[in-house]
């Protein structure tokens, strides 16, 4: 679910992009709505994609094959020049994408939860914060810092 998360963001970002384009610098408002709703829609549903997908793949993914699909779409709609230079540099988002997906890591879930097993393993603490009696207690983990002088 989470990847399909990161399409519709990456979607969105194109019908977002080309409706700034469309928009002439602010200047035609249907464009101009339509811009500000897509990029809302696209971080919404990349905020969604975050929650299984590290955001270093996320944004890498999100940003690249954007940025290949407006090239793409400024040279076959908008008449914007196509070099070689751009089409090396599409190529190399491309495998960029597809190296981030190889070697991935961990997600985000796993790494929550790698860090409750380890927190769930700590000793757990007490330190006394009344001079009397009382059984009032610290826990946590603390770290006590000798100052010399």
């Amino acid at each position: 679910m989470h990847w399909l998360f990161l399409l519709g963001a990456i979607v969105l970002e194109i019908a977002g992009t080309v409706s700034m384009k469309l928009s002439q610098g602010f200047t035609r408002l249907l464009p101009s709505a339509l811009m500000i709703v897509f990029y809302l829609l696209a971080f919404t549903s990349l905020n969604f994609s975050l929650k299984q997908i590290n955001v270093s793949v996320a944004y890498a993914i999100w940003s690249g094959v954007g940025t290949a699909a407006i090239a793409v779409i400024g040279y076959m709609y908008f008449q914007e020049e196509l070099t070689f230079l751009k089409i090396a540099s599409i190529i190399l988002i491309i495998l960029g994408v597809i190296g981030l997906n190889i070697g991935g890591g961990a997600h985000a879930s796993e790494v929550n939860d790698v860090r409750a097993v380890q927190s769930s393993e700590k000793e757990e603490r007490s330190i006394p914060i009344a001079a009397d009696s009382t059984a009032s207690t610290l826990t946590s983990d603390v770290k006590i810092v000798e100052r010399r002088e």
